[in-house]
């Protein structure tokens, strides 16, 4: 058993990491934004109130943590702009860095599967957004 300080010290190491990864995987498109958020916000739930609360009251993270949490869904103009900034830096990547047609294809496979994920998510609506639970507790 992990005494409670440590384990809160722990968790909150983990979850400033898991928000750094975030925060990085807005600029570089293969590194996941909405999974490491995710993680940030369980662990910042289970050790500091007051970074949970800020992070769930931001006004950039706070709605696509909520969002996806209740809905499984990212508006219209997340799934364009992640698209968008996943192709041109595959693209430029795999045409203009990468001399290998092995990586260019490996690059070019990814980028698809990455793709075919963000477009299966559901894309948030205004009913949904309307109908969206306002508690942000954990369940």
């Amino acid at each position: 058993m992990i005494p409670s300080r440590i384990r809160r010290l722990l968790l909150l190491s983990v979850g400033t990491l898991a928000l750094g990864l975030g925060i990085a995987g807005i600029f570089l498109p293969l590194l996941p934004t909405t999974p490491f958020l995710l993680a940030a916000a369980a662990c910042f739930v289970r050790s500091s109130e007051r970074m949970y609360r800020w992070l769930m009251g931001h006004r950039w993270f706070g709605p696509l943590i909520r969002n996806y949490r209740h809905h499984r869904a990212i508006t219209k103009r997340n799934k364009i702009v992640t698209l968008t900034l996943l192709w041109g830096t595959i693209g430029y990547t795999a045409f203009g860095v990468v001399g290998g047609w092995f990586l260019r294809g490996l690059l070019l496979l990814i980028a698809a599967a990455v793709s075919i994920h963000v477009l299966r998510l559901r894309t948030l609506t205004k009913e949904m957004m309307e109908s969206r639970p306002e508690d942000d507790d954990p369940e």
